[in-house]
């Protein structure tokens, strides 16, 4: 209908323990809206402790989606989320003219904001033959050789997806171009005008807190929550930061101390891929978080801006 109001999409994005959640939340309660959330990992109700989901506080204050939305025995893609994520903003979009999607996945961000890439169906033969080579060699042998050949996939947390990984050298091999170079042409027009803010703090601020959330984190039984999942361990979930190093705790190869030692850093390394990718995508308008009263004007002058058109 031409004459509908137009819908906004306010992506709230930035590394972990920048504050999101919080930002988020007020920003849907001033906007008097929902939240989807976008982190591939708040989406399995039995990890809690290990993804930072927020509390049954925060949740209670403005409802939210794709929280405990699955189980860890369920497989959940990034093309999944986009199917049920455009379902589900066709249905708020009928009773709000703005949602707030937050979230620190950024390939789960782009698959909602611009769909996922047309590509191309490997050679016969070459998916096992990675996956032989993953199982074989590790994930650093493969990461070497995408480092080669796309830089720019190798600077995103992708990096450290086994999967998204084999598929990147999968879809070099086959068509000679890196999958970073592969634009989105192909994919399903947004019903809405996205509005998007990433969120950045002082290195050294950033990572004083990715070092008391994994504190607290322990305090609270990330070792126990990793302990219940263990049959789940080659789940991808559970071979990201914050539950890998649990495992390998756990199988030996390390004491606590180091244990510990490895949450902190590699969170904090974590942190830093999460930024170049935001950074990456050139189209996020950076605030700080505590920046709040310029952030809720920035949406409003742009809904204003867009309207005005």
């Amino acid at each position: 209908m031409p004459n509908s109001p137009q819908k906004y999409l306010v992506t709230v994005a930035g590394p972990t323990a920048v504050g999101k959640t919080a930002l988020a939340i007020q920003l849907a309660n001033d906007l008097h809206t929902e939240i989807i959330s976008a982190d591939s990992r708040q989406f399995f109700r039995e990890l809690s402790i290990g993804t930072a989901k927020p509390t049954p506080e925060e949740l209670a204050r403005a409802t939210h989606h794709f929280v405990d939305s699955h189980s860890i025995s369920e497989p959940y893609s990034a093309g999944d989320f986009e199917r049920d994520a455009l379902a589900l903003l066709d249905t708020l979009f009928q009773k709000y003219n703005v949602v707030v999607m937050t979230g620190g996945s950024g390939f789960y961000v782009r698959a909602v904001l611009e769909g996922l890439d047309e590509l191309p169906a490997p050679l016969p033969g070459l998916r096992e033959s990675l996956t032989r080579q993953l199982e074989e060699h590790g994930l650093a042998v493969l990461q070497e050789q995408i480092r080669k050949i796309d830089p720019d996939f190798a600077a995103t947390p992708e990096i450290a997806n086994p999967q998204r990984v084999v598929r990147a050298l999968e879809v070099f091999h086959t068509s000679g171009t890196p999958i970073s170079h592969f634009k989105l042409k192909n994919t399903r027009q947004r019903p809405f005008q996205p509005i998007n803010i990433a969120l950045d703090r002082d290195r050294a601020e950033l990572y004083r807190r990715i070092d008391e959330r994994m504190d607290i984190m322990l305090q609270e039984g990330l070792v126990e929550e990793a302990k219940s999942v263990i049959a789940y361990r080659e789940h991808h979930a559970l071979k990201t930061v914050g539950y890998r190093e649990v495992y390998s705790y756990l199988d030996g190869e390390y004491d606590e101390q180091e244990m510990v030692r490895l949450l902190k850093q590699n969170s904090r390394r974590y942190a830093k891929r999460q930024l170049t990718w935001f950074r990456h995508q050139g189209n996020f308008e950076w605030f700080h978080p505590g920046d709040y009263d310029r952030i809720l004007e920035y949406v409003r002058e742009q809904i204003h801006l867009h309207e005005s058109n």
